[in-house]
């Protein structure tokens, strides 16, 4: 074999492995079972509840209700939800029952 043939080989080796690891690369792995997803641990508030906490927001702070947006939720206990929102950039905790009464509004 050549010096040339030996480049070649050498070089074609390196190819096929450096394809191999791209195409490795794009293969994912199986989803975890529902029962281990993060997002099915938690429980959002109703849209309807988040948009009472928006309202409630606006009031206490001023703000035009256009600016404040719901940006996470959980449910704290069987009949009560926080909702976080920002208020043209503050930082907003709500928290809500299930009957729509706003229980507080604080800052962040």
């Amino acid at each position: 074999m050549s010096a040339k043939d030996a480049v070649r080989n050498s070089i074609l080796v390196t190819a096929i492995g450096f394809l191999a690891g791209a195409v490795s690369a794009c293969v994912s792995a199986p989803p975890p079972p529902q029962n281990q997803m993060s997002r099915t641990k938690v429980e959002t508030a109703p849209a309807d509840l988040q948009l009472l906490c928006a309202s409630a927001v606006a009031k206490a702070s001023g703000v035009d209700s256009t600016k404040i947006l719901p940006v996470s939720s959980s449910k704290l206990d069987s009949r009560t939800y926080q909702v976080e929102l920002d208020a043209s950039g503050k930082k907003t905790s709500c928290l809500v029952d299930t009957d729509g009464n706003v229980k507080s509004v604080e800052p962040v």
